[in-house]
């Protein structure tokens, strides 16, 4: 099984997920030889913290090996092509997860491996991410169907696996953007196909209003530098503050998928205050990537 995208995986799968990834949790600290002798190649085209270190200490704690492959260190796609990289890797390890830039590279490395393929990020989607986000709201909230998400900012690689998320999982979600940032019409697209009547406005407030969850990311992610100054420009208004709060539910719940950039897309108030979940979701990527590891790789017990 790959995961290239969220709609690779239906509701079922992903509710099946998050359980084996709240048992993990409950477990931290029990040994586990579930992946003994298994090995995860990590591909990383963008320089990552929260990424690298959860993976690296899910294959730990799950008894496996991560192996580190800076791009710099690679021959993807230069002098070898992503083909024959992924054919190679096949020979060597038990699976791939990859974090590039151009989600063409991390479908072409599940086109020709012979094993799972883990999109860890794209310019497209990440997966990864969103399954950790599910979690983080499953804890607060419940149950995720029904639940109204608002997405205040940059309609990006993690906002179109919300939109598919959401989609699949029966969350009613708002995507709030300015003119121009809006999510990938193709995305929005196939959450009509799923089901989904997504929300997309230049509307902070009307997106906020009575949600139980609030979402942002960074205004400018990697590869965007030389746009700061206009994207900076373009999204005033757009940050998640104590104002913007104040039209959700109160008891509604701040996501930040991190780095996050104080004082533009969110507050320090809210960033650190009592409805952010923040850390909760950043600890929930080691929870829910060791159940996805223990899903995709072929394995000698059930966990």
């Amino acid at each position: 099984m790959h995961l290239i995208s969220i709609s690779d995986m239906r509701r079922e799968e992903i509710h099946k997920l998050l359980d084996l990834a709240a048992r993990m949790k409950e477990r931290r600290g029990q040994h586990t030889d579930v992946l003994k002798g298994m090995s995860l190649a990590m591909i990383f085209e963008k320089p990552s913290t929260r990424t690298r270190v959860s993976f690296e200490v899910a294959m730990t704690e799950l008894g496996g090996h991560a192996l580190y492959l800076n791009y710099a260190d690679l021959q993807l796609g230069r002098s070898e092509t992503i083909c024959d990289t992924a054919s190679v890797l096949s020979r060597y390890v038990h699976a791939i997860m990859a974090r590039v830039y151009s989600h063409e590279t991390v479908r072409e490395l599940a086109r020709c491996a012979d094993i799972p393929v883990i999109n860890a990020l794209s310019d497209m989607e990440h997966p990864c991410q969103l399954l950790a986000d599910m979690l983080t709201i499953r804890e607060r909230k419940g149950d995720l169907e029904g639940l109204r998400i608002a997405w205040i900012g940059d309609g990006n690689n993690v906002c179109n696996s919300l939109i598919l998320g959401s989609a699949i999982t029966g969350m009613n979600l708002s995507v709030a953007c300015p003119a121009g940032y809006e999510p990938d019409a193709r995305v929005v697209a196939r959450a009509n196909e799923l089901g989904s009547d997504v929300l997309i406005t230049d509307d902070p407030i009307e997106a906020a209003s009575g949600a139980d969850v609030l979402y942002t990311d960074v205004w400018v992610s990697m590869g965007d530098e030389k746009e700061e100054e206009k994207r900076l420009r373009d999204f005033s208004g757009f940050q998640i503050n104590s104002d913007l709060l104040s039209h959700a539910k109160s008891d509604c719940i701040v996501l930040h998928c991190l780095p996050a950039h104080r004082g533009q897309e969110i507050s320090a108030e809210v960033l650190d205050g009592e409805h952010s979940v923040v850390l909760d979701q950043a600890e929930n990527r080691l929870h829910a990537q060791k159940a996805l590891l223990m899903t995709v790789i072929p394995r000698r017990c059930d966990g």
